[in-house]
């Protein structure tokens, strides 16, 4: 029986964004899937040798209240729906709502984005970094992880169109 295939395309570089990916292929690969993904846009963000710069981005997205990751349980349970106009004209919100996802993160022991990816990585996940999008972006490959590939939406067509599986995130 042949391998099955997974093509995933990476778009979004936000912390809530970058699961989907990661979690998507490491899972396909344990399951003995051959699996390349292709980082575009915002998603080279999450090749990036420093992931501090990833975070969660609350404003216009809809499904964005969360519970509190600390306090009793009557103030864990509240879903903390903030209005849009407080999220875009409070100063550190985004920094204030990351800080909570992680903590959150902690919380339940999810594993991390930079442990996920290695995940990926010893799962042999093939990363392909959108060649086009690394100059616009005025990007260097030293700003990006080691044994990672680089190349045009040809490349990843060529995975693609053989994929039994392909994804957009």
């Amino acid at each position: 029986m042949e391998q099955k295939k997974l093509a995933l395309i990476a778009t979004k570089g936000t912390l809530d964004w970058a699961y989907p990916p990661f979690i998507l292929a490491s899972t396909a690969a344990a399951l003995n899937y051959e699996v390349q993904i292709f980082f575009t846009f915002y998603g080279l963000q999450l090749l990036r040798k420093d992931l501090s710069g990833v975070k969660v981005s609350p404003l216009g997205n809809p499904g964005m209240p969360m519970k509190m990751p600390f306090g009793p349980k009557w103030f864990r349970g509240i879903s903390w729906n903030i209005p849009n106009a407080v999220q875009s004209l409070v100063p550190g919100y985004e920094t204030l709502a990351t800080g909570l996802m992680k903590q959150t993160i902690r919380n339940t022991g999810v594993a991390t984005i930079p442990e996920l990816r290695t995940l990926c990585k010893e799962a042999d996940v093939k990363f392909i970094a959108c060649q086009m999008t690394v100059e616009l972006f005025g990007f260097e490959h030293s700003d990006f992880i080691d044994d990672i590939e680089y190349g045009g939406a040809a490349t990843f067509f060529e995975f693609a169109g053989e994929s039994d599986i392909c994804l957009y995130i």
